[in-house]
């Protein structure tokens, strides 16, 4: 007679990877349609001036950005070749830099208020004419804590 034996379990099995280079490739296609790199396009040339003593801001979300130039090629037919002040995606004038700051101060939570920063990113020619009359503005907006920004300066051998 014959015996029947039970048969031993040879360990676990292993898993089935068959799937998992389209699983890895469809999350890399949805952080790349879902990320965001660039907030704003720039509507003016920067040319920013350049420092010695530079120090980075910590927070970049507290921190709202002016924009000062001369029109790229493409609205330089539009809106001439004097400076103009770009706020987030459009042009505005200095009377629109009060509401501007309000509309961003309102963005953020109460406690990171007071620690706002505005940025001023100039063209190195712009007239300071420009740049006092937004400084101006920004006083009136109650928007006293303001950064230039430049580039650093290259050191001579």
């Amino acid at each position: 007679m014959a015996k029947f034996r039970k048969k031993k379990s040879g360990g676990q099995q292993a898993i089935n990877t068959s799937s998992l280079p389209d699983i890895v490739f469809m999350l890399l296609f949805f952080f790349m349609v879902s990320t965001t790199m660039k907030e704003v396009d720039l509507m003016v040339n920067i040319a920013p001036a350049q420092a010695t003593e530079l120090s980075k801001l910590e927070k970049k979300e507290l921190v709202t950005f002016i924009y000062v130039g001369v029109p790229t090629g493409k609205y330089r037919s539009l809106y001439g070749s004097e400076p103009r002040i770009q706020l987030n995606d459009q042009f505005a004038t200095v009377d629109d830099i009060q509401s501007y700051i309000a509309q961003a101060r309102d963005a953020m939570k109460e406690s990171d208020q007071p620690k706002m920063t505005t940025s001023i990113k100039a063209d190195k020619d712009c007239p300071m004419g420009v740049i006092t009359e937004i400084k101006q503005a920004l006083r009136k907006a109650a928007a006293l804590k303001i950064n230039y920004s430049a580039s650093e300066k290259a050191e001579v051998k």
